[in-house]
């Protein structure tokens, strides 16, 4: 596929994407307009984007909103960093070291199997409501979700390249740091990608059962107050925040893998 070609696709994937979500958006306006018409259920249950939208501007005026957003995103942030920083260190190890993956991955695929938002209770009586329990959830969830990831991308390079460099006479590190590590990096990204879920989980659940400011403590404040309006609006924001996060990740994947041949590439050839 040549310049001209991929280009015209990616506008026209951007385009479907923006549109299905207006179309998501007008869907629901209109299932609202006519819910409040005809009486199916409670028009309280379901409000419509124009009355979330108009809830969203109160709480920017009051001074509530952004702050709640910008709590959440730094939580965010700092327990992805985290995780992805350990998942790649010990992923390093295990493949270079067979000895620390020999005594560590039974107790990593002990805990896997540990959903780690049952470990919140034991995170709070240990470390307390603060911002510490928060963030080691998020890194907790981030790493488990993203080591079986680059651990594989780093096992499975080709032997091929491997003997390829060893006869131009690369050194061990040289073969790992020039071979393995740009050989793991697609199945980092498919890593990340898929720990970004759970990272988005691990923030809920910590804001929601521990937490005075950020987007989950505001569903749960919503839940009390029986408004139904916030709760909406802060849904919708975690649903747009994923978005965001996860189109970053995609543009610095298709950025760094430009010699990737997607399947539709490999079709029309």
């Amino acid at each position: 596929m040549n310049k001209k070609k991929k280009k015209k696709t990616v506008k026209w994937t951007v385009k479907v994407n923006i549109i299905s979500l207006i179309v998501f958006f007008v869907a629901w306006q209109l299932i609202s307009m006519a819910n409040e018409k005809y009486l199916w259920f409670n028009a309280k249950f379901l409000p419509s984007p124009s009355e979330v939208w108009l809830t969203a501007v109160e709480h920017v005026q009051d001074g509530t909103l952004l702050p709640n957003i910008a709590i959440s995103v730094q939580r965010i942030l700092l327990g992805f960093g985290i995780g992805t920083g350990l998942a790649i260190l010990f992923g390093c190890f295990f493949v270079n070291i067979p000895f620390i993956e020999a005594w560590l991955s039974p107790i990593f695929n002990l805990f896997g199997a540990i959903p780690p938002f049952a470990l919140l209770p034991l995170i709070i009586i240990w470390f307390g409501i603060g911002e510490s329990s928060k963030v080691g959830l998020i890194a907790y969830s981030t790493f488990m979700s993203m080591l079986p990831y680059i651990v594989d991308g780093l096992k499975n390079t080709s032997p091929v390249l491997i003997r390829a460099a060893s006869s131009l006479g690369a050194s061990k590190m040289q073969i790992f740091t020039r071979v393995m590590i740009p050989n793991a990096l697609p199945n980092l990204f498919v890593g990340m990608k898929i720990a970004l879920a759970m990272t988005f989980g691990a923030l809920m659940v910590a804001e929601m059962l521990g937490a005075s400011k950020g987007l989950g403590f505001m569903i749960i404040n919503a839940r009390q107050w029986f408004r139904v309006n916030d709760m909406f609006l802060s849904i919708i924001i975690i649903g747009l925040l994923y978005e965001l996060f996860f189109y970053i990740l995609t543009f610095f994947e298709k950025l760094l893998f430009k010699w990737k041949t997607d399947v539709s590439s490999a079709i029309e050839k």
